[in-house]
């Protein structure tokens, strides 16, 4: 097993995750956590949002991310109980695949609000506290399928390729109050779901052969990628991808 890397700076810190009751964003969770810090997440599934809650002690809120009105105030009742947050982890997201040739613009805006809107907004209303302490990192999780030229979910792709736009203005708006704003760019990584939709023997083949690695993503390792941009070790980063992808662009 890997030994991992203590940073005495996440102690304390307030910790806000969206979409942290699975895959990704439950093991981050579980990794602030580990480092002290004091940790919160947004999740739209009852039953999950709580067994990670009862597992990690994290607080929550359960809404709806394409609700702005409805996230922004559950991130306003957070950080009323806890405090202003130091750290947002942008990272919920879908993959659903979709046939461009059936994408209504009902379904194309409900992918953006889904995959891409809600991270502006959870900015919007974390930033000030931020600049009022003086410093905060953001972590907007983005993917590298766009990067490969994936096919079979253009909405999805066009959300996720936006968020490198999203992190490069933000971080030259809030730069100024030491605030760094900053993408982790996953590749394919053996999430649960990703397990039960789209692996299989021949897809797995495929994709050894992108990577430089030969070793399948734990989805543990872009957690760490994240706590390390959250740490104050990573203090001159910002505007920039962090890849997690075993070489596979």
């Amino acid at each position: 097993m890997p030994e991992f890397a203590i940073y005495p700076s996440l102690k304390g810190k307030r910790v806000l995750i969206s979409g942290g009751a699975s895959g990704i964003g439950a093991l981050t969770v579980e990794a602030f956590v580990e480092q002290g810090a004091q940790v919160a997440f947004l999740d739209l599934d009852a039953d999950a949002s709580a067994a990670v809650s009862n597992a990690t002690g994290a607080m929550y809120e359960l809404c709806d991310l394409r609700d702005i009105a409805a996230t922004q105030a559950a991130i306003a009742k957070l950080a009323d109980q806890m405090g202003a947050f130091e750290v947002l982890v942008n990272n919920a997201a879908r993959d659903d695949r979709h046939d461009w040739r059936d994408v209504t613009p009902e379904y194309w805006d409900e992918r953006m609000q889904t995959n891409l809107r809600h991270m502006f907004f959870a900015i919007q209303a974390v930033a000030p506290g931020m600049i009022e302490a003086g410093q905060g990192s953001i972590i907007n999780l983005g993917s590298n399928s766009w990067m490969e030229a994936g096919g079979n979910f253009p909405a999805y792709a066009t959300a996720k390729s936006a968020v490198q736009g999203l992190t490069r203005t933000m971080a030259r708006d809030l730069g100024d109050y030491r605030i760094r704003v900053n993408t982790v760019v996953p590749g394919w990584i053996m999430t649960e779901r990703q397990k039960e939709l789209w692996v299989t023997a021949e897809s797995i083949e495929k994709h050894r052969d992108r990577q430089c690695l030969p070793d399948l993503i734990d989805p543990i390792y872009v957690a760490r990628m994240i706590l390390f941009l959250a740490s104050d070790d990573a203090a001159m980063c910002t505007a920039n991808n962090f890849m997690v992808e075993a070489g596979s662009v």
